[in-house]
């Protein structure tokens, strides 16, 4: 495959450090080297980010299975890799459709030609903070229908957006746009550790050239979901919203976590 022009693999990006963690192929040796590197600190970074993969495939199960969701708008997607989002919606429906958004160039350009065949799906190349352009591209304008319920995923994302950017105004300006009887999944890492948050989140924020915001807490992640009425079991480690069975290794450390969980949007 031929890189996207403009792309430096020698700067690490958050979505090919991921895959390279849960094992993929579409990863770069300084993607690589960062992982290793955090490893060294929060030695429990593989683990979690199993665990947040087999959460994403837990959550969006229950939303085509349980509460009937047919569309989805995946924030900060990442690169595709086994089960993703429209795989498993596709197995309740094959009728569900999903739109995939990511800043990342090369997201873009794999996704796009794995999903080519795929006529209910999308890969849009766009930052996840421009609601306005997200909503009125031609990906969701062609996929998701304005009158029936959207699920908007937030998964393991909202880390990469700073303070100054407003994490929490995003969630609710994507959740003012969303249908009545929409659902929105919300989650990030977060650390009761002072060191832990500030040591990721510089380390981060120089890796990526500033792609980052940072490691929180528990409590801001509950603002974040303001706009939802949080639905069983609330907010949580994602391991524990309702787990099936031990998938994936157990976290052994606890410097830090995945938190956060799913609800109704307010109206």
């Amino acid at each position: 495959m031929s890189l996207p022009y403009g792309v430096d693999v020698t700067i690490p990006s958050v979505a090919r450090m991921y895959d390279s963690l849960l094992g993929g192929r579409d990863n770069y040796p300084a993607d690589r080297a960062a992982c290793e590197e955090l490893l060294k600190r929060v030695p429990s970074m593989r683990e979690l980010a199993l665990n947040n993969r087999e959460f994403l495939r837990r959550v969006v199960h229950v939303l085509a299975s349980e509460y009937g969701i047919r569309q989805f708008i995946d924030h900060g997607s990442g690169l595709p890799t086994q089960d993703n989002v429209h795989e498993i919606a596709q197995r309740v429906d094959p009728s569900s459709r999903v739109v995939y958004i990511d800043n990342d160039p090369i997201v873009r350009t794999i996704g796009g030609m794995l999903l080519a065949r795929n006529e209910n799906t999308a890969v849009l190349q766009a930052d996840m903070r421009d609601t306005d352009a997200i909503f009125s591209s031609e990906p969701v304008a062609q996929l998701i229908d304005p009158s029936e319920p959207v699920a908007a995923l937030f998964v393991s994302v909202l880390h990469c957006i700073p303070d100054r950017d407003g994490p929490a105004e995003l969630v609710a300006r994507v959740a003012d746009r969303l249908p009545p009887g929409s659902m929105m999944v919300v989650c990030q890492l977060v650390s009761g550790s002072a060191q832990v948050r500030d040591f990721v989140s510089g380390f981060m924020d120089e890796q990526t050239r500033g792609h980052w915001g940072r490691v929180r807490e528990r409590q801001d992640v509950a603002a974040f979901c303001a706009p939802l009425d949080v639905v069983e079991p609330g907010l949580v480690e994602v391991s524990a919203w309702r787990p099936r069975r031990d998938e994936v290794p157990a976290q052994l450390s606890w410097e830090w976590e995945e938190y956060g969980g799913v609800g109704f949007v307010r109206r």
